[in-house]
């Protein structure tokens, strides 16, 4: 009896999947048998004499009497220069911090004062909105109060309509 063909196509994909697992499976297996690392040792810190050492970084000043005098000035002047840059830095940094500051201090202030302004325009709108409504009310009750006295057909002492509300 011959395999059909769904079962022929079945047993190769079986074939292949365990082709393609065979290696990965061969890893596994050689990763377990190893024995476990050794700890490495820790790595020295940054900047440290080691971590130079081993950049091939090493700094040894020659003795004092191996420098040349006009070298040793040149430097001192030009340390002497670059602090003199390094505080005019700090003092423009300082002074544009503080005018940053005050900037943010005032537009803090304008913002609060805007924002006063936004909320007492806001209840002055819902006030002359409560104003009108409350009109238009009172003029809608005395149209009717005045409607029905004359249709009472009797002599009416009529009120005085009431007065729009002024904004």
């Amino acid at each position: 009896m011959t395999p059909t063909a769904p079962a022929r196509l079945g047993l190769a994909c079986v074939a292949a999947l365990m082709l393609a697992a065979v290696p990965a499976m061969a890893q596994t297996a050689a990763q377990a048998a190893k024995p476990a690392a050794q700890p490495q040792a820790t790595a020295p810190t940054p900047g440290s004499d080691e971590w130079l050492r081993q950049r091939g970084e090493t700094y040894h000043s020659a003795p004092e009497s191996a420098q040349d005098p006009a070298e040793v000035s040149a430097t001192a002047k030009l340390n002497e220069s670059i602090a003199a840059r390094n505080a005019a830095a700090e003092q423009a940094e300082a002074a544009d911090q503080a005018r940053f500051d005050s900037e943010t201090q005032r537009w803090q202030a304008d913002s609060a004062r805007s924002s006063t302004a936004r909320v007492q325009w806001e209840s002055d709108v819902a006030a002359a909105n409560a104003a009108q409504a409350q009109w238009e009310r009172d003029r809608a009750a005395w149209e009717a109060e005045m409607a029905a006295c004359r249709a009472s057909r009797r002599q009416c002492i009529a009120p005085a309509a009431p007065v729009a509300p002024r904004y």
